[in-house]
């Protein structure tokens, strides 16, 4: 494969996440393109209203915010890449991800593909997709002016999409599984929600079956306290019950945790060196744009920190034509990289035969990948010939390192 056919850095996913990733990624310069099979903003694109992202107050919406961030990140460098992912092949210095349209290389990656609606899972749900059931309000209101309308669920989606509806439907019933007056939205969602004069409510019961004819008529619900089972006349159901995250390709390549969701360290890091995970699809406990966008952004920056220590790397260590001393120190410890300077002295009194190349550990996430060693072990060297580690000296001293002549 051709130089030029690389990319730095291939975001997938184009929702907030995937946007601010490639905002910070094309600001440092990475060549670095965002693959999406669908218009950008993810999720966020189809919520109307967005009153929490900070510095943006009422009357911003999920699809102008996702506009602005996708004319954003263009006017940084990124490229948008519009294609359906259908594998990926992550190990290796470079990353393949093949698409309906074409291959593409690079050597980072940035998982942000996101989440899509948790299904209810009852009868009807799948014969009345798109005839009366949906999961998105932004979409599919106006399809219902001056109908009766459900919505399932009563975390914040739920909540703020049924206040959405109300600007069409005439009516909107809430179904919510827990105890009259108890939601899981924000207050200031539901105090709106409670003062609406559309909104109806219908605690303590969940749906039991969606029916119809050729489209939704009504939902058969059940009361879990009494068993006891009703009919709610309604023309359409808006479901919002959770998500479930896009990661089926994944399984058994990223470690994920039992709901599905990638596992990550502070830094977007997955069990893959090279490949990081931002958003809705990573385990994390709040799912909101703000910390969609702060993933991305944190992804970013570590990924061009991974590629630019892996150049480095690979130009004084793995390439070296001399055998290398390679010195992990702690700056923050005085004695420590004083102890440090054995290694100098001998490469000094050597420079034929050995090159020093020194690190500092706090700093340096690929060599935290590789080589893992507790921080209390530093100042601690290795010693690399043809880019293989082939000694290890945990306490740095002249007698030690002299050890090294024989090798």
């Amino acid at each position: 494969m051709k130089l030029e056919n690389i990319y730095d850095l291939l975001i997938l996913g184009g929702g907030p996440a995937g946007m601010a990733a490639a905002i910070y990624g094309a600001r440092a310069r990475l060549r670095t393109a965002i693959i999406e099979k669908g218009r950008p903003g993810g999720q966020a694109a189809t919520t109307e209203e967005l009153e929490n992202y900070p510095g943006f107050g009422p009357g911003t919406t999920g699809p102008a915010l996702s506009q602005s961030m996708a004319d954003h990140a263009e006017a940084c460098g990124a490229e948008f890449i519009k294609d359906t992912i259908t594998s990926m092949e992550l190990t290796g210095d470079i990353k393949k991800i093949s698409g309906k349209k074409g291959d593409y290389y690079c050597r980072a990656v940035i998982v942000a593909l996101g989440a899509e609606p948790r299904l209810l899972g009852v009868n009807g749900e799948g014969k009345f997709r798109g005839k009366g059931v949906s999961y998105c309000a932004t979409c599919d209101a106006d399809l219902f002016e001056e109908l009766d309308v459900a919505v399932v669920g009563s975390g914040d989606a739920a909540i703020e999409e049924a206040e959405y509806l109300t600007r069409f439907a005439e009516t909107v019933s809430i179904i919510v599984i827990h105890e009259e007056g108890k939601v899981d939205a924000n207050q200031a969602a539901a105090e709106r929600a409670f003062a609406s004069p559309r909104i109806k409510w219908v605690w303590n019961s969940t749906v039991k079956e969606i029916n119809g004819d050729e489209i939704v008529e009504s939902l058969t619900i059940r009361n879990i306290k009494s068993g006891e089972l009703s009919e709610l006349p309604v023309n359409g159901v808006f479901i919002y019950i959770g998500t479930i995250p896009k990661t089926d390709m994944l399984t058994g390549i990223l470690d994920l945790d039992p709901q599905g969701y990638i596992k990550t360290n502070e830094k977007m890091m997955t069990n893959i060196e090279g490949v990081f995970a931002a958003g809705d699809i990573r385990d994390k406990y709040l799912r909101q744009v703000v910390t969609a966008a702060a993933d991305g952004s944190i992804a970013a920056v570590a990924a061009q920190r991974y590629i630019a220590d892996k150049e480095l790397w690979e130009k004084q260590v793995s390439g070296a034509k001399l055998p290398v001393v390679v010195v992990y120190y702690d700056p923050t410890d005085m004695e420590g990289t004083e102890k440090a300077g054995a290694a100098d002295r001998f490469v000094q009194q050597n420079q034929s035969r050995f090159n020093l190349v020194k690190i500092d550990y706090t700093r340096n996430e690929l060599v935290k990948k590789r080589y893992i060693f507790k921080e209390n072990q530093l100042p601690l060297a290795h010693l690399f010939i043809n880019g293989e580690l082939k000694a290890v000296i945990e306490d740095i001293s002249p007698e030690n390192l002299n050890s090294w002549l024989d090798l």
